[in-house]
């Protein structure tokens, strides 16, 4: 029996918010309480703004519905590992949808587990390899809690940084808004250093550190974070514009595009064209391209056609049999 009425409570809220039916009688078996305990337990924790809805019966039932305001979930030690795992995985590998809120969500999680859960999250975390496309752009979700903290707190922070030409840097900045793009995680900060406002892309920042020195935010030369990031890699000519004709329908070609390229325009005659902005080096926009299945021509950049004529002069070289190529086992005799 849980004599402890806050224990009790805690206990009948972990019951109520799993996705069914509680029969009065059973509650008040797993809390070794009477049924009349059980009703008052419920009475209070409707006070508390959670919506446990009652059904009529010889015995009743309870079961927490949605309400207008989400009260704080009650979660056991497994439920919690699984959603820090989860949360951490999906920001550390920049997966598309998940956002600057998700990072909110994983800062305020990790913040109050208990050291022997965070213990076996840090452990999960190491034994789980996920498949990236490969570009080095993985970050260290521990990096992207403390910048959403800083950037909650209207903390300074101070970090290492490496330039995209591998000069190295420490910055104090005043963080302003975490913005993802769905493949890269950017800072959009106050550089107190250079007097100005930067970018910084998360995957290049390194030892990060809360200051703890307040400060009065500033307002941005744009409307948005996302806007400002927008004009700034452009300004830095880190983006290129494409233009790809494809021997297939835009519907064709469609199903085999990855979501993060826009749709194709229809040509007519069993051809469509793509064309957009990316920030993907060359080289693997070219292999992607190639994986689509389907002949293509590429019109620009000029760096792009080179390194597509690369690739196809590569891969005649590797199919041909001789001292650049394999050469196949010689045949059995019959």
């Amino acid at each position: 029996m849980t004599t402890d009425t806050p224990a009790r409570l805690l206990q009948l809220l972990s019951l109520l918010q799993t996705p069914r039916e509680w029969p009065g009688g059973e509650l008040a078996d797993r809390l070794g309480v009477s049924r009349r305990t059980v009703r008052r337990d419920v009475d209070r924790l409707r006070e508390l703004g959670y919506p446990v809805q009652a059904s009529k019966g010889a015995d009743g039932g309870y079961r927490l519905v949605a309400g207008k305001a989400m009260p704080p979930l009650v979660l056991d030690d497994e439920e919690a590992v699984a959603i820090a795992v989860g949360l951490r995985a999906g920001a550390g590998h920049a997966v598309a949808g998940v956002d600057e809120a998700s990072v909110r969500a994983l800062a305020k999680l990790e913040q109050v587990l208990p050291s022997r859960l965070r213990h076996r999250v840090s452990t999960l975390q190491a034994a789980t390899t996920p498949l990236t496309s490969g570009d080095g752009a993985s970050i260290a979700p521990e990096t992207l809690t403390v910048m959403a903290s800083t950037v909650a707190g209207h903390e300074r922070l101070r970090f290492a940084y490496r330039a995209g030409d591998g000069t190295e840097s420490r910055r104090l900045t005043e963080p302003h808004r975490l913005v993802s793009t769905g493949r890269r995680w950017y800072l959009v900060a106050y550089d107190l250093d250079r007097a100005d406002w930067r970018t910084f892309r998360v995957d290049r920042v390194s030892e990060p550190f809360a200051t703890g020195m307040r400060f009065a935010p500033r307002e941005l030369p744009t409307g948005s974070a996302a806007e400002y990031l927008r004009r700034s890699i452009h300004r830095r000519q880190e983006t290129y514009d494409y233009d790809v004709t494809f021997e297939a329908s835009a519907e064709a070609l469609g199903r085999k595009l990855p979501a993060w390229l826009p749709q194709p325009e229809p040509l007519g005659e069993g051809r469509c064209r793509l064309r957009g902005s990316s920030e993907d080096p060359v080289e693997w926009m070219a292999v992607r391209l190639a994986m689509v299945g389907h002949d293509f021509t590429v019109t620009a950049p000029d760096e792009l056609v080179a390194r597509v004529q690369e690739l196809g002069a590569r891969l005649v070289r590797a199919g041909k049999p001789g001292p650049t190529g394999l050469t196949p086992p010689p045949t059995s005799p019959s």
